[in-house]
């Protein structure tokens, strides 16, 4: 019987069991360079993304659609469905609502990859500073996924102009006032979850120590972060092969000459996005999204739905 999962039943897995999900599938030898690349669909309005990944005795297969018009139309710019499969029968078991898990999933490879970062940042007192590009859903999920592990003090979101303060921030900057290159310097940590083709802040400003999670490109062409940053930060990505093909902060970075690609840390070392990092200098989490991820996660929001599944071959 294949059970349905909305968005409720997906959000409620939280940002913890989600980085919890993440992390343990890392822990016992999940390797993200093993995973099948996603395949983009030119459509005559957008994008269509398949995105399918098999571990662990699971298969699932995620598809999305992209569609820069639907803003105008009051729609979503992203619609996803998530098709949840046993692997020893191949047999679908769960249908789950694909933008929940999106929105759920990506803050929780960030953090599960900054989060000894963060609670090193933390153990000083006071709680971090953060700055968040981008008053969307990734946005608001980031910084839930932060609050989950380490205390916050302070939440400051940039956008191009002036708007309504979300609920989950402090206050809101247009990215022209000089009050937002204040804040970065100023930040623990910073989110980048926009749909900017360009450098949406000065690498220069970020201070050492800090955590950049970014999560908002995943073209070649297309960029969050400059090189001034990519080039001074330990920069850990999920698979080297996923961001020498789609992740642009990446690709531009080395095309400039800021970055080396043998310098790139991946989710398959451990011992070097969790032990080995410098603490002087900024660490950049940069992600695309991979199948792997939204299947994990699946997997920990089904559970937690039905219950412990059956012993699995």
């Amino acid at each position: 019987m294949t059970v349905t999962l909305d968005a409720a039943d997906v959000f409620a897995l939280g940002p913890a069991g989600a980085v919890a999900a993440v992390r343990e599938a890392l822990a016992g030898g999940l390797d993200p360079d093993g995973d099948v690349p996603r395949a983009v669909v030119p459509l005559a309005h957008g994008q269509g993304l398949l995105m399918p990944s098999e571990s662990g005795g699971w298969f699932g297969v995620k598809v999305a659609t992209v569609a820069p018009g639907n803003a105008a139309r009051g729609l979503r710019r992203i619609n996803a469905t998530y098709l949840l499969h046993d692997s020893a029968t191949l047999t679908p078991v769960a249908l789950l609502d694909g933008v929940a898990l999106t929105t759920l999933r990506t803050p929780a490879v960030s953090v599960a990859a900054g989060l000894d970062r963060l609670r090193a940042l933390a153990a000083g007192g006071g709680g971090l500073r953060l700055v968040v590009f981008g008053a969307g859903p990734q946005g608001e999920g980031h910084v839930a996924a932060v609050r989950a592990h380490v205390p916050v003090a302070d939440v400051t979101v940039v956008t191009r102009r002036e708007g309504p303060v979300p609920r989950w921030a402090g206050r809101r900057l247009a990215a022209a006032d000089g009050g937002a290159a204040a804040s970065v310097r100023r930040a623990d940590v910073v989110v980048t979850a926009t749909s900017a083709r360009e450098p949406v802040l000065d690498g220069r400003l970020v201070r050492d120590g800090a955590v950049v999670l970014a999560v908002g490109s995943h073209e070649p062409d297309a960029r969050e972060l400059d090189s001034a940053l990519m080039g001074r930060a330990t920069v850990v990505v999920e698979s080297r092969a996923t961001a020498l093909r789609e992740a642009g902060d990446v690709v531009m970075a080395i095309h400039e000459g800021s970055l080396d690609p043998d310098d790139l840390v991946t989710l398959a070392d451990p011992t070097g996005w969790r032990g080995d990092i410098p603490a002087d200098r900024p660490l950049v989490v940069k992600t695309c999204g991979m199948g792997w991820q939204d299947l994990v996660v699946a997997v920990a929001a089904h559970r937690r739905k039905e219950g412990p599944p059956a012993e699995r071959s």
